[in-house]
């Protein structure tokens, strides 16, 4: 069984274009995601881009770069193409990791793939955290999750859930790090599914695999990934110390 993280990459993003050639701290952002991929236990690391730009940033730092087709409409389904041309099987696993995520957490790698290790009820993992303030749970760029009593996703969304009325319990509000792991098997399936009505109303899609019925597992970690979405969430990573 390979495991392989695979960094899907554009240049023309709506709120931030050219975001992946950034610099911050002296290399730019999807060189700093991809050591921090290498840091980790798995070996095998790809960016799957369709932009020559970045494919060749990407080899002057000593990487690796697949270049995909331009027709893709989300990140998944470049993944899925570059996962074909690696020729994986079915049983290998694959890790999605956003281009966008320059603080990741290297040690995070093996809690996300560990839920498909070990349950054949999982069809995908991913990663929550609490969260510490008022301004996150309002904010719909930060997706809230809630969980299941054995951890499994029962939905996410860009509104604050679950809704709290002050005089009963107050739950444990939890925002999602967007990373994801699944079998080869299952990301094929995946990506030939119609997105579902939920889906294209929180245009999240992670609900697709809940509406469709299948299990994402969700493992709760201590600290934040910051995302890159916008020049100010850039200019904000910037004033933290580089770890």
């Amino acid at each position: 069984m390979r495991k392989v993280i695979i960094i899907p990459a554009r240049y023309g993003s709506t709120r931030f274009p050219g975001k992946p050639l950034a610099l911050l701290w002296g290399k730019t952002i999807i060189h700093h995601v991809y050591e921090r991929a290498l840091s980790s236990e798995i070996s095998e690391v790809y960016v799957a881009t369709d932009d020559e730009r970045i494919f060749n940033e990407v080899k002057n730092f000593g990487g690796k770069a697949i270049l995909t087709g331009k027709e893709h409409t989300c990140g998944t389904e470049r993944v899925a193409e570059a996962s074909n041309i690696l020729g994986l099987n079915e049983e290998d696993i694959i890790i999605n990791l956003q281009g966008d995520q320059p603080l990741f957490p290297p040690e995070y790698f093996s809690l996300l793939i560990k839920p498909l290790l070990f349950s054949s009820h999982v069809h995908i993992s991913t990663l929550a955290t609490p969260i510490k303030n008022l301004k996150d749970l309002e904010n719909p760029n930060k997706v809230k999750v809630v969980l299941d009593k054995e951890g499994k996703a029962l939905y996410f969304s860009r509104s604050p859930i679950p809704y709290f009325v002050p005089t009963g319990k107050e739950p444990l509000y939890l925002k999602h790090i967007g990373v994801y792991a699944y079998t080869k098997e299952f990301l094929d399936k995946f990506i030939s599914l119609p997105p579902g009505d939920l889906e294209a109303s929180e245009k999240l899609e992670q609900l697709r695999a809940l509406e469709y019925g299948y299990k994402i597992a969700v493992t709760v970690v201590p600290k934040d990934v910051p995302e890159v979405d916008t020049p100010e969430d850039l200019e904000y990573i910037k004033t933290l110390k580089e770890v």
